[in-house]
């Protein structure tokens, strides 16, 4: 953007790591609260693998490429006997009971390929149940890695599984693969009382939501917050606060929160991701909602979460897709 801002003056370590007051009253943001113990030492353990696959108590959820099939509107957590012969990854443990995922091609998911959902099907099924969202984020997220990394990115050779499913190597240089995470950001961009809500063109005409995008090589999160903004809708950003983050595996998303103070009010659309952008009040905001001409993220998203934040309170009207 060419101006340089000074950062606010970082909060002491112990503050970093409390639970923020918007994730102690926020559910959506709360989804990365109940983690798992991953059981990263036992990854390599191939007798004690063994030993919990054979557990009729275990808990098994199959993944066909990156759908899952539901069961009356819920996750379908299976025991080892029940499932098909797939690529086995250990998720971890929970309350006693391991987990793991099996991982299929989707030619060979069983039963009618209709029933086979993305991630985004079973968002409501979340947010009624967040606690399992770590487990299922985890399953997806290395789904989704095993599905698109076929071979050795530097010699294109044959990749062989390790550590539980946490591992690739390739047989033929024997470099190793891990699983990766995008960092992206979302923010909720403010000026005085107003927020800034943008629009893209594959969307439904009433939807409207927070900005987001993707940070580039070398770039600072913030840095990456105040260029996306520029560069959507053209307006600058000055102080640029963290407000919290969210796995996102759709497919390999770190979604990292923040709240953006504009320098400026003036909007200038970039027209190709962002096709309409504007100001509003909470007056505004809350009429249009209510009154259903205006849906706006709101379930499991870290999106929703930054909007009742800024909002202060529950947001209006009824349900809508929980989407970034």
């Amino acid at each position: 953007m060419g101006a340089h801002f000074a950062e606010p003056t970082p909060p002491p370590l112990g503050s970093v790591i409390q639970v923020t007051a918007a994730e102690e009253t926020l559910p959506h943001v709360a989804l990365s609260r109940h983690a798992h113990n991953r059981l990263g030492l036992q990854r390599t353990d191939d007798a004690w693998l063994d030993g919990r696959w054979a557990d009729p108590a275990t808990r098994v959820l199959v993944v066909a490429g990156a759908r899952l099939r539901p069961v009356d509107g819920d996750v379908d957590w299976q025991p080892p006997a029940e499932v098909p012969s797939g690529r086995r990854v250990l998720l971890g443990e929970e309350d006693g009971t391991t987990y793991f995922a099996c991982l299929v091609e989707p030619d060979d998911a069983p039963g009618d390929p209709q029933e086979w959902l993305p991630l985004r099907g079973l968002l409501p099924a979340l947010a009624a149940r967040p606690d399992r969202a770590p487990l299922l984020f985890h399953a997806i997220g290395l789904a989704e890695w095993h599905h698109a990394t076929r071979f050795c990115p530097r010699c294109a050779g044959p990749l062989e599984t390790r550590a539980a499913g946490h591992e690739l190597r390739c047989t033929r240089c024997d470099r190793r693969q891990f699983p990766r995470s995008d960092p992206a950001v979302i923010m909720a961009v403010v000026h005085g009382e107003e927020i800034l809500l943008g629009r893209q063109p594959r969307w439904p005409p009433d939807r409207w939501s927070t900005l987001a995008g993707f940070c580039e090589p070398g770039e600072t999160l913030e840095d990456a917050v105040r260029r996306e903004v520029a560069e959507e809708v053209g307006v600058a950003v000055g102080q640029v606060t963290y407000f919290g983050n969210q796995p996102w595996p759709l497919p390999a998303s770190l979604m990292l929160g923040f709240v953006a103070h504009a320098e400026s009010r003036t909007i200038d659309v970039d027209g190709a991701e962002i096709e309409a952008a504007r100001w509003f009040t909470r007056e505004q905001f809350r009429d249009a909602v209510a009154a259903g001409d205006m849906q706006v993220p709101r379930g499991v998203s870290i999106s929703s979460s930054l909007l009742a934040d800024w909002y202060g309170e529950p947001l209006p009207g009824g349900p809508s897709p929980g989407e970034q």
